[in-house]
């Protein structure tokens, strides 16, 4: 597949027409343990306590949580045209991330969130010699659940393309954008530890405002932080990185064009 291939267009599987009414999906099966939909009532209260830790940080006030998206992503509200349609949206996304946190917490935790040291901890040490703590692991599994859910609400009201964990290889020099598609992707990721993904990004969620899928009308990525006092973050690019002492965000800005945000589930939508 050429890397210059054209990033796909939203696509929806049969297992995942079913558009959601409220929250987003149920937890995945597994023996044990029931449906741990999120009920209408505990997303408002959980949205709710967002805005309020946005308020005393300075961010936002709780009447303005609903309108997070039209303030700081205002080209969102060209596309959807109306308030109510970036609020819902807004909203919809949240709750996917509520969702992801909650279920998976109820999961391994009992329903509380996991320690400082708990997050710590190393889990195990990968192919490549890296440490992979449990906070990477529990990261790596509330993402999963939430782009599943995202990919629902983006498919039920979001108009333009869009593209869930895209890959792209970025030339800041050149500012050149190519696509990578996921047989290329696994043919890199099958050649070693990684290292020929070096100029590689990948966001959680791209929306792309026209038919010009190497343009972000908005950059969007579920952060779960471990623990949930931590603050929601971009990560930093290492030394070793061909982002070397960037932050995710300039460099989804700079190749995709679009302001990228943080989603999470206690801070909401946030841009910093």
């Amino acid at each position: 597949m050429s890397f210059r291939q054209v990033a796909r267009w939203k696509a929806t599987p049969w297992w995942l027409s079913l558009v959601l009414l409220t929250a987003c999906a149920s937890s995945p099966s597994r023996p044990g343990h029931g449906d741990l939909r999120l009920d209408t009532e505990s997303a408002a209260k959980l949205r709710h306590a967002a805005a309020v830790s946005r308020s005393a940080t300075g961010s936002a006030s709780t009447q303005e949580v609903a309108s997070q998206l039209i303030k700081l992503t205002p080209a969102v509200l060209v596309i959807l045209k109306h308030d109510n349609s970036v609020n819902e949206l807004e909203e919809r996304l949240m709750d996917c991330a509520i969702q992801a946190e909650r279920q998976i917490n109820t999961r391994f935790f009992g329903g509380r969130p996991p320690t400082r040291n708990e997050c710590l901890e190393t889990v195990e040490v990968d192919a490549c010699g890296k440490s992979v703590t449990r906070a990477m692991r529990l990261g790596q599994q509330k993402h999963a659940l939430a782009l599943k859910c995202a990919r629902e609400v983006l498919d039920a009201l979001w108009p333009a393309p869009f593209s869930i964990e895209q890959r792209y290889r970025y030339y800041p020099q050149a500012r050149i954008l190519e696509t990578i598609g996921p047989d290329e992707e696994a043919r890199l990721l099958g050649q070693g530890c990684g290292h020929e993904l070096w100029r590689t990004i990948k966001p959680d969620i791209v929306l792309h405002g026209s038919h010009d899928l190497l343009k972000s009308a908005l950059t969007l990525d579920f952060k779960f932080p471990c623990p949930n006092t931590n603050q929601a973050q971009w990560t930093r690019y290492g030394a070793s990185s061909a982002y070397a002492g960037k932050g995710q965000d300039e460099i989804y800005t700079a190749a995709l064009g679009g302001k990228a945000v943080i989603i999470s589930p206690r801070e909401g939508v946030v841009l910093r």
